[in-house]
C-alpha cells in the first residue's frame, strides 16, 4: 500500500500588529522621516488648503473675511476677460509646440553626432538657462525695439525687410513672446535629451549605418522611438508650463496691445494686485484652484492615454 506525501503546508503569514511594526524599525523610519514630512505639509499643503479655503471667501487680507460660497466662481465665470486670457493662452500653448517643442529634439540629435567639441555646444545650448529669467526678457526687449535701430529690426534691414512692430502689434506680439520663451527653456531640455540619448545602444545606430542611413533616418526609425517615454514626459512638462505662463507677458506687454497677451496666470495677477485696495484675493484664488484643476485632469488624462505609447 503506498501512502501519498503532500508537500509541507506554507508557515501561516503572521498578522501585522503595531508591535511588530515597532520591532521592524517602522517607528525610527516614521521619525527620521517626520521632519521632511513636516516641512512639505508646512510649506506645501498649507498654503494650498489656504488657498482653497480663501475661494470661497471675500478677501484683501486687510478686512475680515466674508464666506461668499461659490460667489467668486461665478465672479470669474462672468468675466468677459476670462475667455480672452484662457484663448490666449492656449495660443501660447499651441505655438510653443509647434514652435518650440521639436528644437530641443533636433539640437540633442545634432549635438549627438558631433565628434568633437560636444562639450561646448552643451554648455552654450544651456547658457540661456543660466541667464536671470528678469534680466533675459529685458534683454529681448531691446532687441524688439520696433524702431528702424532696433536689432532685429536692423537684422531685417540688411536683408531689404522694414522694420517690424514686434511688442507692438497684436499679431506679432505673442509668436515674439514664445520665440524669447524658448530661447530661455530649450537649454535644459536639451540636456536631458542628450543625456537620454546616452542610453540608446550604440549597435541599433551602428546597424542603420550599415544599411545605409542617414542622419534624418536614424533619427526618425532608432532616436525617437528610443525616446518616447523621455519625449512623452516632457511633452507634459510643456503643457503644464506653458499653461502658466506669466512672467513674459507681464514683463514684455503687460497683457498688451489691447489684452492680446493677457494670460490665465496675469489675469489672477490682476485680479490679487490690481483691483481694488489690497486686491481681490477670493476671485484670483478661485481662478486657481480652477486653472489647478483643470490642469490635473488633463495630466490624469494625459498618463492614461500615453502609458501604453510610451512603454510599448
Amino acid at each position: 500500500m503506498t501512502t501519498t506525501q503532500h508537500p509541507p503546508a506554507a508557515p501561516a503569514s503572521r498578522r501585522a500588529t503595531p508591535l511588530s511594526w515597532i520591532r521592524a524599525g517602522g517607528l525610527s523610519k516614521l521619525l527620521f522621516a517626520l521632519p521632511m514630512i513636516l516641512v512639505f505639509a508646512i510649506f506645501s499643503w498649507t498654503p494650498i488648503v489656504r488657498s482653497v479655503v480663501m475661494s470661497f471667501q471675500k478677501t484683501n487680507l486687510l478686512t475680515p473675511a466674508e464666506w461668499v460660497g461659490l460667489d467668486n466662481f461665478q465672479a470669474v465665470l462672468n468675466d468677459p476677460l476670462l475667455g480672452t486670457a484662457v484663448l490666449n493662452t492656449l495660443y501660447f500653448a499651441a505655438l510653443a509646440l509647434v514652435m518650440g517643442f521639436p528644437v530641443p529634439i533636433l539640437m540633442a540629435v545634432l549635438m549627438s553626432e558631433v565628434k568633437r567639441g560636444k562639450g561646448v555646444y552643451s554648455a552654450l545650448a544651456y547658457l540661456p538657462v543660466v541667464v536671470p529669467p528678469v534680466v533675459a526678457v529685458l534683454l529681448w526687449k531691446v532687441f524688439y525695439d520696433g524702431s528702424p535701430d532696433g536689432v532685429f529690426n536692423t537684422i531685417l534691414g540688411w536683408f531689404g525687410i522694414g522694420p517690424q512692430p514686434w511688442l507692438q502689434s497684436t499679431s506679432m506680439a505673442m509668436p515674439s513672446l514664445v520665440i524669447e520663451a524658448t530661447w530661455a527653456a530649450a537649454g535644459g531640455s536639451i540636456i536631458i535629451y542628450l543625456a537620454a540619448l546616452l542610453s540608446v545602444p550604440p549597435e541599433l545606430y551602428d546597424a542603420a549605418e550599415v544599411d545605409g542611413a542617414s542622419i534624418w533616418r536614424k533619427a526618425w526609425h532608432v532616436t525617437l522611438p528610443q525616446l518616447r517615454g523621455v519625449i512623452f514626459v516632457m511633452l507634459i512638462l510643456q503643457i503644464l508650463a506653458t499653461a502658466q505662463v506669466f512672467l513674459e507677458p507681464f514683463l514684455f506687454t503687460g497683457g498688451g496691445p489691447a489684452n492680446s497677451t493677457v494670460t490665465v496666470l496675469l489675469l489672477i495677477y490682476r485680479y490679487a494686485f490690481q483691483n481694488s485696495l489690497g486686491g481681490n484675493y477670493g476671485m484670483a484664488t478661485a481662478l486657481s484652484v480652477m486653472l489647478a484643476g483643470f490642469l490635473a485632469v488633463l495630466s490624469w488624462v494625459y498618463f492614461r492615454l500615453t502609458n501604453r505609447w510610451s512603454t510599448s
